[in-house]
């Protein structure tokens, strides 16, 4: 879930939501069984840079 303090706007969040779950789509069969809790930082926009980020944060929860 993303909050209104994540962003205030419902299309703001629905890209940071799009955003996480394609991250975790593209690196999910690396991961195996785990569940990942995302918590952005307030004020975070979805974009480019930050589904880059994600992907190299699980694939570093691979190891």
């Amino acid at each position: 879930m993303v909050t209104r303090k994540h962003a205030a706007l419902a299309t703001e969040r629905n890209r940071l939501k799009r955003c996480i779950r394609e991250a975790f789509r593209l690196e999910q069969a690396g991961l195996g069984p785990v569940d990942v809790l995302v918590r952005p930082p307030y004020g975070a926009r979805g974009s480019a840079a930050m589904l880059q980020r994600l992907r190299v944060l699980f694939t570093r929860l691979e190891s």
